[in-house]
C-alpha cells in the first residue's frame, strides 16, 4: 500500500488530489500537524501554499528546518520529527518563487471553534447574535492575532478566502466545512483590519468557481470595487445612554415623530464627492433643530453597488456605506444627533437584493438566498431577486441584520421597504406569473410568519424603538399585536392620504369641488393603523416633479398651495414625513447626484416654507392635541363644504381642543361661519397665508370671539375671514 508522509489511513492519495485542485471540504483533514498513529511520541505537519519554492517549520527553540516537497511544484510540503519540537501553534517561513520571505502562524494549525449550539439555532432560524457567529471577526487565539472568517454555503464543494494577505489565491486557504450546518470556517493569523478579500466558492452542482462578498461582512471597497473588508472592532465609546433610557422607557406611539427624511449623498455635498458622516452630523443635526424635526430618516446607508439606487438595491446588509466613511464615523454620527435630541431612523430593505455577480445571488451556485423558481424569485419590477422567506437561515440573516442595526448603530427604528410586495405572491404580477400558496391563496404565508417574528423580537427587545411599514395596500392589522393576528409593526405609511392629497391638490381649484371625497374618505380609515403621513422622497422623482411644481396656478398660488399642503399634513391625524429640500420648496426634481439647491433660502417665497415648518413643527411638538393619534381626538366640524372647498375640524379633546379651517381655493371667504364647541375667544396660533410665510396677509387679526349661537352641531359659532389658499389654526382661550 502505498504510505504518504503524515497520512492515518495509508493512501490518501485521491484527498490530497481534492486538495490541490480546489475541491476539498476538510482541509484539516489534511493540513496542520498531527501525531502518527504508527509512530508514537513523533509529530508530522503538513501545510499548503501553492506558488511557494519552498518551506521551513520554525520549532520551540526558534531554528526553522526545512520541509519536504511532497510533489514538485505543488506547494505542499511536509515536515516529521520529535513532537516536543513542534510548537503548540506552528510558525512557517515561507520562501516565494520571486526570492521574498514570509513567515506567519499555520492557519491549519487552529481548528475552528463555533459553538455547534450557535450554529444548530442559526439553522433552526433563530440565532440573534448570527452577526457575531458568521462574517470576518478579529480575535486572539491563544495570543496570535488574526481574523476568523465563517460564511453559510451549505451547496458548495469548496469554500476559500481570497484577499490581499493571500495574493487572490483560491487555493492557499480553503475553509473547513462544519458538517450540516452549511458553515465554512477557517482563522488566520495576521490578517488585520482593513485587509480586502472574498470568498472563493466552488459549486458542487455546476462545478463553476465564484467569488462572493461576505454577506455578513461589516465593511465593504467603495463602489465600484466589490471586495469586502475586514473590519476593525468598534472603538466608539457611546455617549446617548440618557437617550437610550428615555426612548426606551416609553412606547413610540406616545410621543411626537416629525420626520426629516435624507439621502446622506445629496443633502449636502463637496467639490469633489460626498461628506463624510462625521461631516454630515454636525450640519444635519443643527439644521434638523432649527426645523424642530423630532427624528432623520436616512435612505438605506447599507452598503449597496450602485448609486442610483438610493441604497434600495442593498448587498451590505451589516455594512455602513464606504462612501461616507467607515463603521465607526456612522457610530459617531447616530451619537451626536442623539446627543442633540434628535432620533434616527434607517431604511432597511428585507423585501428583494440585487443579482450582481459578487453579492448574494446565486450564492454557492444555488438559489440560496432566493427562490430558484422566478415566479417566486424575481422582482419584475426592480429587476430583483426575492428572498426566501421560508428558508431558517434566510430568516436568520436578515432578523439578524435587523438586530445589527439597532444594537450595534442604535438606531431608533426601522422603516421597512416595500413590505406590500412581501405579503403578496402576485404583488405587480399577471395571472399565470406567480405561484399560489399551499391554500391558493395569493398571501407570502412564509414572509407573514417571519415578519411576525421580526416584530415581536424587535419590539421585544427594544420597546421604544419604532418599525414601520411601507405598505401601500389595505392589508388588515398591519400595527395591530401579533397576538390577535396582526403583523406587530409599530406604525404604518399611509400611503392613500398621500396619493389622495396630492391627487386633489393637483386639480384646478375650480375643479375641486368635484373631487371633495378625496379630501374627507381618508377620516374613514385614519385610525384603523397607526399611520405615518409621508410626502417622501418617491413623490419628486422619475418625472413626477417637485411638490412646488405639482401644484397649479402662478407661482404665488403654487406656494400657498404647499403652505396648505404642510397645514392639512401637520393637522391631520398621524406621524409626519417630509423629504430633505421640502424646506426650500425645491422647484426642481430631486437629483441624487446634486445637492439641495440650498440657494433657494435667500428668497422670501422659498424661505417662508421653511419658517412655515418650522412653526408647524413647534406647533405641533407642544400640542398635545396634534399629536395624540387616539380617534377621539378627531372630530368634524364640517366636511361636506363641497362647493367652497373647505373643511374644518377639531383636534385634541376636552378643553384642549383646537380649531382647524382649511380653504382649498384662492377665493377669501369673508363672513365664514363654522361651530365650535364653546363661546368665548379664540386666538389664532397660525395661518398660513401670514406675509411672514409669502402669504396676503388676510385673517382675523390673531384674536376673534365666537357666540353662544349653536351651528353645526355646535353650541356656539365663529364668523372668521378665511384666506385663498389658506389654513387656520385656532385656540380657545377663556380667559383671554
Amino acid at each position: 500500500m502505498n504510505h504518504l508522509p503524515g497520512s492515518d489511513h495509508g493512501n490518501d492519495h485521491a484527498a490530497l488530489d481534492r486538495l490541490l485542485q480546489g475541491r476539498h471540504h476538510a482541509p484539516f483533514d489534511l493540513l496542520g500537524a498531527r501525531a502518527p498513529v504508527t509512530a508514537p511520541g513523533r509529530r508530522c505537519v503538513r501545510v499548503l501554499r501553492p506558488g511557494a519554492a519552498s518551506a521551513a517549520l520554525v520549532l520551540v527553540d526558534g531554528h526553522a528546518v526545512p520541509m519536504a516537497e511532497l510533489r514538485r511544484g505543488s506547494g505542499l510540503f511536509h515536515w516529521e520529527g520529535p513532537a516536543e519540537l513542534v510548537p503548540a501553534h506552528h510558525r512557517i517561513r515561507w520562501v516565494e518563487t520571486d526570492g521574498s520571505v514570509e513567515e506567519d502562524f499555520d492557519p491549519y494549525g487552529f481548528p475552528p471553534d463555533l459553538d455547534p449550539a450557535a450554529l444548530a439555532a442559526f439553522n433552526g432560524g433563530f440565532n440573534p447574535d448570527v452577526y457575531r457567529l458568521l462574517g470576518a471577526h478579529v480575535l486572539e487565539i491563544d495570543g496570535v492575532r488574526g481574523t476568523r472568517f465563517a460564511v453559510w454555503a451549505p451547496n458548495a464543494e469548496r469554500v476559500s478566502l481570497v484577499g490581499d494577505h493571500n495574493r487572490w489565491n483560491g487555493l492557499r486557504h480553503p475553509l473547513q466545512s462544519l458538517g450540516a450546518s452549511g458553515v465554512w470556517s477557517l482563522f488566520v493569523p495576521g490578517v488585520e483590519p482593513g485587509t480586502r478579500y472574498k470568498y472563493q466558492i466552488r459549486s458542487r452542482l455546476d462545478g463553476v468557481v465564484r467569488e462572493k462578498a461576505d454577506p455578513w461582512g461589516q465593511a465593504f471597497e467603495e463602489r465600484p470595487r466589490t471586495a469586502s473588508v475586514v473590519a476593525p472592532p468598534s472603538r466608539h465609546v457611546w455617549q446617548d445612554a440618557d437617550w437610550v433610557g428615555r426612548r426606551d422607557a416609553t412606547s413610540a406611539l406616545t410621543r411626537p415623530m416629525s420626520i426629516y427624511e435624507v439621502h446622506l449623498g445629496s443633502w449636502r455635498r463637496q467639490a469633489d464627492g460626498f461628506l463624510d458622516y462625521r461631516s454630515l452630523a454636525a450640519g444635519l443635526a443643527a439644521h434638523v433643530q432649527a426645523l424642530g424635526f423630532t427624528h432623520v430618516e436616512l435612505l438605506p446607508v447599507t452598503e449597496h453597488p450602485f448609486d442610483g439606487s438610493w441604497g434600495y438595491q442593498t448587498l451590505g446588509y451589516f455594512a455602513p456605506t464606504s462612501r461616507f466613511g467607515a463603521p465607526d464615523d456612522l457610530r459617531w454620527f447616530v451619537d451626536h444627533l442623539h446627543q442633540q435630541g434628535i432620533g434616527v431612523l434607517l431604511d432597511w430593505v428585507p423585501a428583494h437584493f440585487p443579482g450582481d455577480a459578487h453579492g448574494l445571488a446565486r450564492f454557492d451556485g444555488t438559489a440560496l438566498f432566493e427562490h430558484e423558481d422566478p415566479r417566486l424569485g424575481v422582482h419584475q419590477d426592480w429587476d430583483t431577486l426575492i428572498f426566501n422567506y421560508g428558508r431558517n437561515e434566510v430568516r436568520n440573516f436578515l432578523t439578524g441584520s435587523a438586530l445589527y442595526w439597532l444594537r450595534e448603530f442604535h438606531f431608533d427604528g426601522l422603516r421597512v421597504d416595500a413590505v406590500a410586495s412581501m405579503l403578496y405572491l402576485d404583488y405587480s404580477r399577471k395571472p399565470g406569473e406567480w405561484l399560489p400558496n399551499r391554500h391558493g391563496g395569493n398571501e407570502n404565508l412564509d414572509a407573514i410568519d417571519w415578519l411576525r417574528q421580526l416584530n415581536e423580537h424587535l419590539h421585544g427587545e427594544f420597546p421604544g424603538v419604532a418599525v414601520i411599514a411601507e405598505e401601500s395596500t389595505a392589508w388588515p392589522q398591519v400595527t395591530r399585536p401579533t397576538y390577535v393576528g396582526g403583523l406587530g409593526f409599530t406604525m404604518k405609511w399611509n400611503m392613500g392620504w398621500m396619493h389622495d392629497t396630492l391627487s386633489y391638490l393637483r386639480q384646478d381649484p375650480v375643479h375641486r369641488a368635484y373631487h371633495h371625497d378625496r379630501l374627507t374618505f381618508g377620516m374613514l380609515y385614519a385610525h384603523s393603523e397607526h399611520f405615518v403621513l409621508p410626502l417622501s422622497h418617491d413623490e419628486v422623482v422619475h418625472g413626477k416633479g417637485s411638490l412646488l411644481h405639482k401644484m397649479p396656478g402662478d407661482d404665488w398660488q403654487k406656494f400657498a398651495n404647499l403652505r396648505l399642503l404642510y397645514c392639512h399634513q401637520f393637522t391631520w391625524p398621524g406621524r409626519k414625513l417630509v423629504f430633505m429640500g421640502s424646506e426650500l420648496a425645491q422647484r426642481r426634481e430631486w437629483d441624487h447626484d446634486r445637492e439641495l439647491d440650498w440657494e433657494l433660502a435667500r428668497f422670501p417665497e422659498h424661505r417662508g416654507i421653511g419658517d412655515l415648518l418650522r412653526d408647524l413643527n413647534e406647533l405641533y411638538r407642544r400640542e398635545p392635541a396634534l399629536h395624540d393619534d387616539d380617534p377621539e381626538g378627531f372630530a368634524w366640524i364640517d366636511c361636506n363644504d363641497h362647493q367652497q372647498s373647505v373643511i374644518s375640524f377639531l383636534r385634541g379633546r376636552g378643553e384642549a381642543r383646537l380649531v382647524v379651517i382649511l380653504n382649498f381655493t384662492p377665493v377669501p371667504r369673508r363672513q365664514y361661519r363654522i361651530g365650535v364647541p364653546a363661546a368665548g375667544p379664540y386666538r389664532e396660533l397660525l395661518n398660513s397665508d401670514a406675509a411672514y410665510y409669502g402669504g396676503s396677509n388676510l385673517g382675523n387679526l390673531g384674536r376673534i370671539e365666537a357666540l353662544p349661537v349653536a351651528w353645526m352641531d355646535q353650541p356656539a359659532s365663529l364668523t372668521l375671514s378665511l384666506p385663498p389658499l389658506g389654513a387656520l389654526i385656532l385656540a380657545h382661550q377663556p380667559d383671554g
